[in-house]
């Protein structure tokens, strides 16, 4: 059902516009001013507008709602004779104009056909951006449809943008997506995930540095904010960034100027900077963790992800999605999920988000090798729970019983946020460090 906007001061034609478009099926929302319409464009599929009005009239209206989406088709009502305003309106990208009095069955398949080049657009754009970033975009819930919105509006802007949301929900899709929907589009797109580089080599990968500027550094080297010169730098998890090059970070945002690691110049560069966090920026900048300065210059607009459990409809498109992608890349030819199977997956509470189920229609398809996948196949990842009572074993040690219910904590914890070792050593509540040591010692990896 589509819903489209409608905006008068009059009672009697706000209502004969929600009797057509109740009759053909469609949703109202109506405003009596352009200011109240503003406040409920949030996803409607159209407007239709009146000229004339108090505070803002038709075509100022118009010129707001083409800042905020340029795809969503707006129909402008004018009076009998105003010729002058409707080349106007179309001047400033009015989909089309009617004239009042207006016959209700023309004024109908105007509205029809307004929303059927609004299917059109989302859908080119759509896949424009799947080619972009190289894969299927699954998105039918209403939370994902508004969130791909957004990103469509923000893309086209030059402003930085920080993404946010929790472990295995699709950060870094939604970071390329804003750099798909941009003007740089076309130039490099560069990630770089702040989490995986130690503190003392983090400022030489991002900024650069000359032959000599430490040990080992035989040779000069670029930076990922080089690399990225006109085009897009994706900071993943930028809330694991050492204090140091915070600062130094922040100087990239505020003055387009970098300093490669022992070098006595400064480089002017154009990049957009798209950063991603499961972190609460605003809770570490209080406790000092992290420059509350440059989290208000990464957040000019903030973009939140919701996690897979708060929008369930999506689950059985995202698995059908994720086996025929596995089965095309391990060579199989059959890659449904059984009603069974795709019922409980959307069930589940996945708190390792999209990757988790990711990870688990991998596996499944791995193992069955081609055949429909049942029910059976499905083998829930869980964490414990914190007050069970493990078994007592007498034939080892206390030391050995108590290693062997940390390395099943630590595989547990990884299963549960798919592998990302900055998550599990957080809910652990350990440092990366000490999680990676913990690793080594169990001969681990983030797979296991």
């Amino acid at each position: 059902m589509s819903r489209v906007l409608l905006v008068d001061d009059e009672p009697a034609l706000l209502f004969t516009l929600k009797e057509l478009l109740k009759a053909r099926g469609h949703e109202a929302a109506l405003a009596r001013s352009s200011r109240e319409a503003l406040a409920l464009v949030e996803g409607v599929d159209a407007v239709v507008t009146d000229f004339a009005m108090p505070e803002m009239d038709g075509v100022q209206l118009l010129q707001e709602l083409q800042e905020r989406d340029a795809s969503l088709p707006v129909v402008l009502l004018t009076a009998h004779g105003s010729e002058r305003i409707a080349v106007r309106a179309m001047k400033a990208g009015a989909y089309e104009y009617v004239t009042k009095p207006f016959d209700i069955d023309e004024m109908g398949l105007v509205i029809d056909r307004a929303l059927e080049a609004r299917a059109l657009r989302v859908q080119n754009r759509r896949l424009a951006a799947e080619k972009a970033v190289g894969g299927a975009i699954v998105a039918e819930s209403p939370a994902m449809k508004r969130l791909l919105e957004a990103v469509a509006r923000v893309g086209s802007k030059d402003i930085t943008v920080l993404v946010r949301g929790e472990t295995g929900t699709g950060k870094e899709l939604i970071a390329a997506l804003v750099h798909a929907h941009s003007r740089r589009s076309g130039k490099p797109l560069v990630r770089f995930n702040c989490a995986a580089i130690p503190a003392e080599l983090a400022e030489a990968e991002l900024f650069g540095h000359v032959k000599g500027a430490f040990t080992g550094a035989d040779k000069a080297r670029r930076g990922f904010f080089a690399e990225a010169d006109g085009g897009t730098l994706i900071l993943d998890e930028v809330g694991e960034l050492p204090p140091g090059v915070q600062a130094k970070l922040l100087r990239v945002l505020q003055d387009g100027e970098i300093q490669p690691v022992g070098a006595g110049r400064v480089e002017h560069v154009d990049v957009r900077v798209v950063a991603s966090t499961n972190r609460d920026l605003i809770a570490d900048s209080r406790s000092g963790r992290f420059r509350e300065d440059l989290y208000y210059r990464l957040a000019v607009v903030e973009l939140v992800v919701p996690p897979l459990r708060e929008h369930r409809e999506d689950v059985p498109a995202l698995a059908a999605e994720f086996a025929r992608r596995y089965a095309q890349r391990f060579g199989l030819t059959d890659s449904r999920l059984s009603p069974e199977l795709i019922a409980t997956l959307r069930e589940e509470s996945w708190p390792g988000n999209v990757r988790q189920l990711e990870n688990a229609v991998a596996r499944m398809v791995a193992l069955t090798g081609g055949r429909e996948i049942g029910l059976e196949a499905f083998v829930r990842d869980a964490i414990p729970e914190p007050d069970a009572e493990p078994p007592v074993d007498g034939t080892r040690s206390l030391r050995e019983q108590v290693e062997a219910i940390e390395r099943n904590v630590i595989v547990r914890a990884l299963a549960a946020v798919a592998g990302n070792q900055s998550e599990a050593a957080r809910r652990l509540g350990v440092s990366r460090g000490t999680l990676i040591d913990r690793l080594r010692k169990y001969g681990l990896t983030s797979a296991s």
